[in-house]
């Protein structure tokens, strides 16, 4: 929200009013069609996001976590099966596993990039599981289950390192389902292919969250799957509609996931403007390494490797002493946040999985660290500097 006498972490006003007679003209049309569930608006969205992200096919779903879950569920994961990602994510990831009847299991994280650590899971694939090759199978030792899909998470904005992940899915028989939640448009260069990958067009599928607060958002929840594959994206379709392959013919037992049409249109209006978005985001990241380089780097800023192009949901540095930080920079009207303080191995909701500290050091390292500074397409450049100001103060004063 904005905030009038500092700098706030996140202003989700100045955008909405903007956009805002176009954004009443959605509603107006709603009103004037009562069309509020699925026709043409969700259909163009989904057109139109489809597109932007280099993909076949869009299926607009309740949120983020719908798109997980029926994601998971058409590609045929179900009970026993085990899924695997990483601990430093937002537990929307692992309640997607679980709740389609799988068994989430972790592998520890890159701690330059924060995401899935493609030799950690060649690690675990080595190490902890089995290749039966009559079958193509790779079994969990452990639980003796079979191991159906990867869930990179690209998180922050930024992109896991995806051409050896999709090579050891080929290798081992699982499928890759991309945790885009945070990655609208954010890209890729695949070596193997010699060209620039879209977020949402590498894996078997791609869930993404439009929540007010990510670079694409709704005003309320939404969330949307991108694929490749025709099947697939006709059985979400209808898993997001109660299973029905036409109205009151149900083939299958589905939920009630669907993408509202306000919310698709909304989500139309929005993703007209959200290059130029990702480009001031893009600008707005070189400026506050720009600063911080100048200010002789008093934090650990994000790092981005070569092959990516970030687009910076989250600019996310590290420091010691967090919570004292964290108040200073309140004090002087720098709004923050943190994403995530407590690894999922660590939550209570997982504790019958058995984990304990130290099992995942990089993600327990970093997580005690990590800080979001504002990051959002209308912040001033004068409003970075006072950050990187406030920033560089409170952290000389702790060096004197």
């Amino acid at each position: 929200m904005s905030n009038q006498n500092g700098i706030p972490f996140l202003d989700l006003v100045t955008p909405h009013a903007e956009l805002k007679n176009e954004l009443v003209e959605i509603f107006k049309t709603a009103l004037d069609t009562a069309g509020f569930i699925g026709g043409p608006m969700v259909q163009n969205f989904e057109n139109d996001f489809a597109k932007y992200c280099d993909a076949d096919h869009c299926v607009g779903v309740g949120s983020g976590t719908d798109a997980l879950r029926f994601a998971l569920i058409a590609a045929g994961i179900g009970s026993g099966d085990v899924v695997v990602t990483v601990p430093n994510t937002f537990i929307a990831t692992t309640e997607a596993i679980s709740q389609c009847g799988a068994r989430p299991v972790f592998v520890d994280i890159d701690e330059a990039t924060y995401n899935l650590d493609p030799k950690k899971l060649q690690a675990y694939i080595e190490t902890a599981c089995d290749f039966d090759q009559a079958t193509k199978t790779l079994i969990d030792r452990k639980s003796k289950s079979r191991v159906a899909a990867v869930i990179p998470v690209h998180l922050y904005g930024q992109m896991a390192d995806m051409d050896p992940i999709l090579a050891l899915a080929e290798k081992y028989n699982f499928i890759v389902i991309e945790d885009a939640c945070q990655a609208h448009g954010a890209e890729y260069f695949s070596k193997k292919e010699n060209r620039w990958r879209k977020a949402g067009s590498m894996g078997k599928a791609a869930a993404f969250s439009f929540y007010p607060g990510k670079n694409l958002g709704a005003c309320g929840e939404a969330g949307a799957v991108t694929t490749n594959d025709a099947n697939l994206a006709q059985q979400m379709r209808m898993l997001r509609d109660h299973g029905q392959a036409q109205k009151y013919y149900h083939d299958v037992e589905g939920y009630n996931g669907r993408l509202d049409s306000i919310q698709a249109g909304i989500l139309g209006v929005k993703l007209k403007h959200l290059p130029d978005w990702t480009a001031k985001r893009q600008a707005a990241a070189a400026r506050y390494r720009e600063l911080f380089a100048k200010a002789g780097n008093p934090v650990n800023t994000p790092y981005q490797p070569e092959w990516t192009k970030p687009v910076y949901h989250l600019f996310v540095v590290r420091v010691a002493n967090r919570e004292d930080f964290m108040k200073q920079l309140g004090a002087v009207g720098v709004a923050t946040g943190i994403h995530y303080p407590i690894p999922l191995h660590l939550q209570k909701a997982y504790a019958a999985m058995g984990h304990k500290k130290g099992d995942f050091p990089i993600t327990e390292k970093v997580s005690v660290e990590i800080v979001s500074l504002p990051m959002f397409p209308q912040l001033r450049e004068d409003q970075q500097a006072k950050v990187v100001e406030e920033v560089t103060n409170i952290l000389s004063a702790v060096r004197v």
